[in-house]
């Protein structure tokens, strides 16, 4: 029996199936075909995240963003910095407010 999977998966993944015994097929992605299947790895994530709340799930987003950041060619500390910069100029997530309208003023 041949279980068809067609992802992106960790890097110990092919050898932790060889651990159980089992035989995984594998193969590098080229540069877009990576990214794609970035992008597709952060959506399903999420999407775990989103159904269950579970922090592990959290880690796994984090580690997809970090491949991200590596293939944009930032390091963490570039992409930290980034964060930082649009945090204080645009401020956090961290008062809780919810922006439900806004009115046009033209009297100005």
């Amino acid at each position: 029996m041949i279980d068809v999977y067609n992802k992106l998966v960790r890097d110990k993944i092919p050898e932790i199936i060889r651990q159980q015994g089992h035989i995984p097929k594998v193969r590098v992605l080229d540069n877009t075909e990576y990214f794609n299947a970035l992008n597709q790895k952060l959506s399903e994530e999420l999407a775990e995240y989103l159904e269950n709340g579970c922090v592990e799930e959290l880690a796994d987003i984090m580690e997809v963003v970090y491949a991200i950041i590596k293939h944009k060619g930032l390091s963490p500390d570039e992409f930290e910095k980034v964060r930082a910069q649009k945090s204080s100029e645009r401020g956090a997530f961290d008062d809780r407010l919810y922006l439900v309208s806004v009115e046009a003023n033209y009297t100005k």
